[in-house]
């Protein structure tokens, strides 16, 4: 029930809600005990007889046993998809290629309830993040990328376009599916064939896949997908592929880039980042908020293009300040299964603790820290929504990417002020702008060091729109037509 505040003799105002539970069927879910690696269109055993454990990170409960794949079981994974793309993958007509890609969009359609509850299950998101972002851009994705499958010459003209050869791909834990999509459907799509490496502690929707691969009837080999940790990816990185594609942090990508210098092999990188929100005094303050919140607190913060740094324009510091404490107050954590939830379960307890760590950090150093009330379960991985004013630059916070539900703000005065302090990082993945002028807008992007930049919104994706950074953000764009040249290679067409 809702706690009601008498206001003279008009209607009672309710001054706080409580929501009952709406909690998401499990038993849509079907989880084997132990799983095998996906190679040649099977599972089967890793040769390493290695396996370990992955969990619930919302209650601590193991949910299945996952093979350890070793570096004989890259190679073998790395055969299979050179067998497939020299006996018919490649040499498929692109129509066929479009067909097998548009069965697999319409399946992840047809499943995407059962995708979802284990997205959330496994990673710890919200049950409506994984429901109404996660699975429908997934699907979307695969969509996309079946409509340019027969059309690779009109993308690049003047230019032969052939694939690559076998494209080994490496996803990170906080958009296990939605990352998979991102790598497999533009690799298929220009005709290269694929092994790919979830993360260690988000692996079961990569599994589930393969089942849509089987319904789909791609033939074997063309899709291999491996699991284990990070000695699992190094592997993969050294072995007989024509091109790594990355996604995690900036550290792992740096020891990439050194493995690979010089074999020749192509290369793509989707990095860490600190992305500046920018709010200028202008703008739709109440709409502002909304993005403020969808910039940090969307999949606990757990995104490379997180808006983890605010900048706020001095004359609106205070109210924009008042209205963001007001609205964190209403945010819920808890259960990922409750359709109420705002913010589930952290991954991992190491990222917890890598939270944890830097938000002591920004105690010391002096920033002022604001947690709304909240009541966190026993069990499981959790951390309270987090604002940190009175931030200098020079901060840990400031600089260091949190990965987590972490929000530091800084003040400016003037637009030049603005783009100064959000360039002052190794970073430049993203940034949002905050305006009514759309003057303005084109004039801080042209000045922004960030490959994707937002006008008055946040975190809005699209298969057709290409996305990556510049610095240590990493190289290479993923989406749109541009996602599909780093899995070819040209020749060029004298014209006549």
């Amino acid at each position: 029930m809702a706690e009601l505040e008498q206001r003279g003799e008009r209607t009672p105002a309710p001054t706080a809600w409580e929501y009952a539970s709406a909690p998401e069927s499990r038993e849509i879910v079907k989880l084997e005990e132990r799983y095998g690696l996906f190679v040649g269109g099977e599972f089967i055993a890793p040769r390493s007889d290695e396996y370990y454990t992955t969990i619930n990170p919302a209650t601590e409960e193991p949910l299945a046993e996952l093979p350890q794949a070793g570096p004989e079981d890259v190679a073998f994974a790395v055969e299979a998809a050179r067998d497939a793309f020299a006996n018919g993958w490649s040499a498929a007509a692109p129509a066929e290629r479009a067909k097998y890609l548009y069965r697999i969009a319409r399946i992840l359609q047809e499943r995407s309830r059962e995708f979802a509850v284990l997205e959330s299950l496994n990673g710890g998101k919200p049950i409506r993040e994984s429901r109404d972002v996660d699975l429908p851009l997934a699907a979307a994705h695969f969509f996309y990328y079946a409509g340019w499958a027969d059309k690779l010459e009109y993308a690049f003209p003047h230019r032969r376009p052939q694939p690559l050869g076998v494209a080994g791909q490496i996803i990170p834990w906080n958009f296990p599916l939605l990352m998979l999509a991102w790598k497999i459907a533009p690799a298929l799509a220009a005709g290269n064939t694929v092994v790919l490496k979830p993360a260690e502690t988000t692996p079961l929707t990569a599994l589930l896949f393969c089942d849509v691969l089987r319904q789909a009837e791609l033939p074997p080999g063309v899709v291999n997908i491996v699991t284990g940790d990070g000695a699992t990816g190094a592997a993969l990185v050294k072995s007989d592929v024509d091109k790594i594609a990355f996604t995690g942090s900036t550290e792992v990508g740096k020891a990439i880039q050194r493995e690979l210098a010089g074999t020749g092999k192509k290369l793509t990188l989707e990095l860490g980042g600190k992305a500046a929100n920018i709010i200028f005094d202008d703008c739709a303050l109440d709409q502002a908020v909304e993005g403020i919140v969808n910039g940090i607190y969307f999949n606990q913060g757990h995104v490379c293009c997180a808006g983890s740094r605010l900048l706020v324009q001095e004359s609106i510091y205070e109210p924009l300040i008042e209205k963001l404490k007001r609205r964190l107050k209403t945010l819920r954590v808890g259960d990922p299964l409750d359709k109420n939830t705002d913010l589930g379960a952290i991954n991992s307890r190491q990222q917890l603790e890598k939270i944890e760590e830097l938000v002591a950090a920004g105690k010391e150093e002096g920033a002022e820290i604001y947690q709304p009330p909240c009541r966190l379960p026993e069990k499981g991985y959790w951390f309270v929504p987090t604002v940190f004013t009175n931030v200098a630059q020079s901060y840990r916070i400031a600089q260091e990417e949190i990965f987590g539900p972490v929000l530091s703000v800084l003040t400016f005065r003037t637009p030049d002020e603005a783009v100064e302090k959000a360039n002052n990082t190794p970073y430049g993945l993203s940034a949002g702008v905050w305006t009514e002028k759309g003057s303005r807008i084109l004039w801080m992007a042209q000045r922004l060091e960030a490959g994707v930049i937002w006008a008055n919104t946040y975190n809005r994706f699209d298969p057709a729109s290409p996305f990556g950074g510049y610095k240590e953000s990493g190289f290479g764009r993923e989406g749109g037509r541009h996602g599909l040249e780093p899995y070819l290679e040209f020749a060029e067409v004298s014209g006549g």
